[in-house]
């Protein structure tokens, strides 16, 4: 069923949403709107995408009117180092809008996936589009299955609770989440977010990992977050690694 753009309008009003029956990708429509000045916190979202872009320019599984398949324009005062604790705060905010609107428990893995059951339910990718940022936010909600290439690391809130639940419902949680945790660092600074994040994750500190690193890979612990965001690693010889980027799973 597409989604009921007129109820999620009634419930945030003022809130500049566009929403298609179909996108190549948010992400660039978004983008677009972003460069010809639409408001803080608008949003672009499709009930599918042709091309849906994940981190690191991977392809997105966009199931028809089955997720949701968003991107948010974000202007606000933030240098360019502050890029990842924006995908931090994004990433509280949309654990806790699943958690409040579902009651499913999700786990964060750094930096920029929200995991049900230990498998991938959501993923978030935040780019610097000065002077704007550009929050795009995939969430698998009732996709009753997934192709057999990402089978076993991708799941549904569908498929981890047995029931069907509200995009529209999910959606009306998260975008004032979403002004709350960047509210938050915007106005308490980093911190705070930091102790949130660490607190919600059990990747952050005491999880044996590998980081996919492109040519190589690297394993170890996990130590904590620094203050830029970063995830730290102890290695196997005990030297402290900084995590600028990479693909964290569990080892």
């Amino acid at each position: 069923m597409p989604i009921d753009l007129e109820a999620i309008r009634r419930l945030l009003p003022g809130r500049y949403i566009d929403w298609r029956p179909s996108l190549p990708s948010t992400m660039i429509e978004a983008s677009r709107l972003s460069a010809a000045g639409c408001p803080h916190g608008a949003v672009v979202g499709a009930d599918v995408q042709t091309a849906g872009v994940g981190r690191f320019g991977r392809r997105w599984h966009s199931e028809p009117e089955s997720g949701i398949y968003m991107s948010v324009v974000l202007r606000l005062p933030f240098a360019t180092e502050t890029l990842p604790l924006v995908t931090l705060a994004l990433g509280l905010a949309v654990t806790e809008s699943i958690q409040k609107t579902t009651g499913v428990a999700c786990d964060l893995r750094w930096p920029n996936d929200v995991l049900v059951g230990g498998k991938k339910c959501c993923g978030i990718l935040a780019q610097w589009e000065p002077p704007a940022i550009i929050a795009g936010i995939g969430i698998n909600v009732n996709h009753p299955s997934f192709p057999d290439d990402i089978r076993n690391l991708a799941t549904s809130l569908r498929i981890a609770s047995g029931r069907t639940h509200s995009r529209e419902q999910i959606i009306v949680g998260l975008l004032p989440a979403i002004d709350t945790y960047c509210g938050i660092l915007e106005a308490e600074g980093r911190e705070p977010i930091l102790r949130m994040f660490s607190k919600a994750s059990s990747y952050v500190a005491g999880r044996r990992v590998a980081v996919d690193q492109g040519d190589s890979e690297l394993r170890g612990v996990t130590d904590g977050l620094n203050s830029s965001g970063f995830l730290l690693l102890r290695d196997d010889h005990g030297k402290q690694h900084q995590i600028i980027a990479g693909g964290v799973r569990e080892n």
